[in-house]
C-alpha cells in the first residue's frame, strides 16, 4: 500500500534532501522528474566508466555535485520554476542578463548549501 500523495505547504519542499548517493539521488529524480531519469542513468554509467579508467573519484564526486544541486533545485517547484524562467530570460538575449545571471548563481550557491557541498 502506497501513502497518499500530499501537497506540501507554500515554500516547503517536495521531498528532504536525500544523501549524495546514486541510490538516493536516483531515487530523489524518479519521484521529482522522472522524465530526467535517462540522462541520471548515462551521466552515473559515464561517470562509473570515467573512475574507473582513470582510476580516480573525481568523476563520481563531479556527479554527485551536479545531481545533488539539480535535486535540492527540484525540491522546490517555485525555485525549479524561477530558475527555468532566469534561463529563458538569458537565452533570449533581449535584455540585459546580469540580474537573471546573478540569480541563478545564488539559486545554484544555495542548493549547494543544502545538499551539503
Amino acid at each position: 500500500m502506497t501513502a497518499p500523495h500530499v501537497e506540501p505547504h507554500a515554500g516547503e519542499p517536495l521531498i528532504p534532501m536525500p544523501a549524495l548517493t546514486p541510490d538516493a539521488l536516483r531515487a530523489a529524480v524518479e519521484r521529482l522528474t522522472p522524465s530526467r531519469m535517462q540522462a541520471f542513468v548515462r551521466d552515473l554509467v559515464d561517470a562509473t566508466t570515467s573512475a574507473q579508467q582513470g582510476q580516480s573519484l573525481a568523476p563520481l564526486r563531479t556527479f554527485a555535485h551536479t545531481w545533488g544541486v539539480f535535486v535540492a533545485i527540484q525540491r522546490y517547484p517555485s525555485r525549479a520554476a524561477r530558475l527555468r524562467h532566469l534561463e529563458e530570460v538569458v537565452s533570449a538575449g533581449v535584455e540585459d542578463p546580469a540580474d537573471a545571471i546573478a540569480e541563478i548563481r545564488k539559486i545554484h550557491a544555495d542548493a549547494e548549501a543544502e545538499s551539503g557541498l
